[in-house]
């Protein structure tokens, strides 16, 4: 079975945001830019390197689907537009990305995603989708990159909807910035 791998850039408080921050109109958007570091950038090619497909939600599908495909290098940009893509959406009609899929109903086929042949999933982003992804007992992996940082409220991925998880720590690594690598894996 392959598994669901979560990746997030996430505050002290709790608020996720993608590295240009312009995702959402937050004052204080665009703070995980001054804590890029070389053994954070190679934590993430790595990471990428090591799955063969992207997970996202249609929010982040259409940030990446507007930038990725003129891009190119092999760390990154070059496996994005090759890998295949899935966007959950229950509203997108089309795609025009290379090897983009939609999906319509996290539960059922993001579950039947993971029962198909290949590697493991990475979900960049996608702050609705992980929510509903940690709902629904989808996640194997989360991976959250924590920046010693408080911005005061934004987007979360963990609502205030009183639902337990707990998570048993697989690694954690500091790096040279003061941002932490925490990995873990859901107890179910």
């Amino acid at each position: 079975m392959r598994k669901i791998i979560v990746s997030s850039f996430i505050t002290l408080d709790g608020v996720v945001e993608a590295p240009g921050g312009d995702e959402t109109p937050h004052p204080h958007g665009g703070w995980q830019a001054q804590y890029r570091s070389a053994d954070g950038g190679k934590y993430k090619a790595d990471e990428l390197a090591a799955v063969d497909t992207l997970l996202l939600g249609r929010v982040t599908y259409d940030t990446f689907s507007a930038y990725w495909p003129t891009q190119t290098g092999e760390a990154f940009a070059d496996r994005i537009n090759r890998y295949p893509k899935y966007v959950v959406s229950g509203t997108l009609q089309k795609t025009d990305w290379y090897n983009t899929h939609i999906l319509r109903d996290v539960a059922r086929d993001v579950a039947t995603l993971k029962e198909t042949d290949g590697g493991d999933i990475l979900v960049y982003g996608s702050a609705t989708l992980v929510k509903a992804l940690l709902h629904n007992n989808l996640i194997d992996e989360l991976r959250l990159m924590v920046f010693p940082i408080s911005i005061g409220g934004g987007l979360k991925i963990f609502d205030d909807n009183r639902e337990l998880k707990k998570f048993e720590l697989k690694h954690s690594q500091v790096m040279d910035n003061g941002a932490f690598i925490l990995e873990y894996k859901p107890i179910k």
